[in-house]
């Protein structure tokens, strides 16, 4: 049965007249819940966003500026938002990207636990040790044989002999070894009683009164001792790469408004920053992607790739501030500089730091 109905069931404004649509809101005046009403609008916009992006990617990889600049004339229905853009690329990059860091940490934990792993010189004292007890005994029986008239070495200059090769085996073990403060006889035996951490960090040499940087530092080094640490700190500045991301592109954008100080303000250097950050991701994804799965492109044709994503800067400054072709190249010059010797190498220290301090 039809009810009149005299307001809006979502946003409570009046209506007049027969309206089919909230004239404030846009919601139907009289959609009945069904199964259909229910899933149209999720299906509705999952296609409207994928087709906007679609109609969005041959831009955003042949067109450099296009997009940028159509989003700053009004076009901001047509194409994919620049922020929903650049969210949906990162995310998609980032997941490929896990695989990568899983690779790297695997081999790197690999090759931390064959450093620090009980050493094949251990092994050798111990074969040392048998060996020259055993010259000894047949030295001992073979003086017995002549009547202590022996040809053979002494007891006392084999016993020389002894210490010499244990000395020179020992000193070469210190030199093929990683010291963390703890040998790692001494740190399996803490392990196998139980011992908690903060007493490990202690036995390091860490002082009572440490604070959270100093703890953060004493918990890789016992990591790494433990022959995993090399493959934790990949993963905490893997991690940390799209939070520091978020500030980046700031701060590249930022550099724009510099370079081109009366070409809009700070937003549409941010929405050229978006596309362009996009592209990045997205040429990075299909690299990683093709990598991971083939791993049949040879590494010079990675960095022409990567290097080719400069031409690409250069024509989409060009085509979005409208710009002379020299000054223009200048300015993309200075700025790639900028930010890949400055600003990329001081957040990267940023992050290694709290990776490694991170407890």
């Amino acid at each position: 049965m039809k009810t009149e109905i005299d307001c809006c069931q979502n946003c409570e404004e009046p209506l007049e007249g027969d309206f089919k649509f909230c004239p404030n809101c846009g919601q139907k005046t009289n959609e009945e819940l069904t199964l259909g009403v229910l899933f149209y609008n999720t299906i509705s916009n999952y296609f409207s966003f994928d087709a906007r992006f679609l109609k969005s990617f041959i831009p955003l990889m042949f067109k450099p500026g296009y997009l940028a600049k159509k989003f700053l004339e009004g076009k901001r229905l047509l194409y994919l938002h620049p922020a929903q853009m650049y969210l949906f690329v990162s995310v998609i990059f980032f997941f490929i990207f896990s695989f990568t860091v899983n690779d790297w940490i695997k081999e790197a934990n690999n090759a931390n636990a064959a450093i620090v792993k009980p050493n094949e010189i251990d092994r050798l004292n111990n074969a040392y040790e048998k060996a020259l007890d055993t010259i000894v005994k047949m030295s001992q029986l073979r003086d017995e044989k002549t009547n202590g008239k022996s040809t053979q070495l002494s007891e006392n200059e084999t016993q020389k002999v002894i210490d010499s090769i244990l000395k020179s085996v020992k000193s070469n073990q210190n030199g093929n070894s990683i010291n963390f403060g703890i040998s790692k006889k001494k740190l399996d035996s803490l392990r196998n009683a139980g011992v908690d951490n903060n007493i490990i960090y202690k036995e390091m040499g860490m002082d009572d009164d440490a604070g959270f940087i100093t703890r953060g530092f004493y918990k890789t080094m016992l990591d790494l001792a433990d022959g995993q640490g090399v493959g934790i700190l990949i993963k905490r500045f893997a991690d940390t790469i799209p939070i520091a991301m978020f500030f980046l592109l700031p701060i590249f954008a930022f550099l724009l408004k510099i370079f081109y100080f009366n070409r809009g303000r700070y937003a549409h250097h941010l929405v050229f920053s978006f596309y362009f950050f996009s592209f990045l991701f997205t040429v990075f994804s299909i690299l990683l992607a093709t990598n991971e799965i083939f791993d049949v492109i040879p590494w010079y044709v990675n960095l022409l790739i990567a290097l080719s994503t400069f031409i690409y800067f250069y024509l989409a400054v060009l085509h979005f501030y409208n710009s002379h072709w020299f000054t223009t190249f200048i300015k993309a010059n200075v700025i790639t500089f900028i930010f890949l010797m400055m600003v990329i190498p001081f957040a990267a220290g940023i992050i290694t730091v709290v990776a490694f301090v991170n407890a």
